[in-house]
């Protein structure tokens, strides 16, 4: 079984719109473990109204009622997130993990979501705006994420097209671009494996 963690370098960069296009082109099952915020639906709904199979869609680990950090929305659910239960599921072919929120957020008081990727001793993809602010944010994704061992397949960028500031992250963090996904105008299981298609290598992250 290849393993993938997609993280981000913040919330709602766009990490689980790119995560169900990367499931799908793989053929691979894909993984939340731990769901913070219940209210506006769950990130595995998402990904499978964006076309990844509900038979390949693992349950997540903890699923918490309040969209904030994992350690404050598992304080609140009077839940206490256990790390040594975040063992990645026995499956046959490819599984996607999505982490939740940016690579250092909390799942406990003193265990960060990069932590958990290092000890499953995967390879990540991190998942970066275009807009302004996002080489910052994305070197330092990228020096946190290799400061614990973790192996970079690159960097998968969201948002309209800003040349320089790819470029820049790329040679400044020593990465690969993998690509850019652009905002949709219709965001649609269709709309998305095509743009996938266009702007991303499959074997890449193989």
């Amino acid at each position: 079984m290849s393993v993938i963690a997609v993280t981000g370098t913040d919330t709602d960069v766009g990490k689980t719109v790119f995560a169900a296009a990367l499931t799908v082109a793989l053929g691979a099952s894909y993984w939340k473990p731990v769901q913070a915020g219940l209210d506006d639906g769950s990130d595995a709904a998402s990904v499978e109204a964006l076309g990844v199979p509900r038979a390949r869609i693992v349950p997540e680990a903890y699923r918490l009622t309040t969209p904030c950090s994992p350690h404050r929305a598992a304080e609140l659910d009077e839940v206490a997130i256990d790390p040594a239960r975040l063992v990645l599921p026995p499956l046959d072919g490819d599984l996607v993990v999505e982490g939740a929120g940016g690579a250092l957020v909390p799942l406990t008081r003193d265990w960060l979501f990069a932590d958990q990727i290092a000890r499953w001793g995967c390879p990540a993809v991190l998942v970066a705006r275009t807009a302004l602010g996002t080489i910052n944010h994305s070197l330092l994704s990228i020096e946190a994420l290799r400061a614990r061992g973790v192996p970079l397949l690159g960097v998968a960028f969201v948002g309209e097209a800003q040349e320089d500031s790819e470029a820049t992250i790329a040679a400044i963090g020593r990465v690969r671009r993998l690509g850019r996904l652009p905002l949709l105008e219709r965001l649609d299981s269709t709309t998305l494996a095509a743009a996938f298609a266009a702007a991303f290598d499959a074997a890449a992250f193989r």
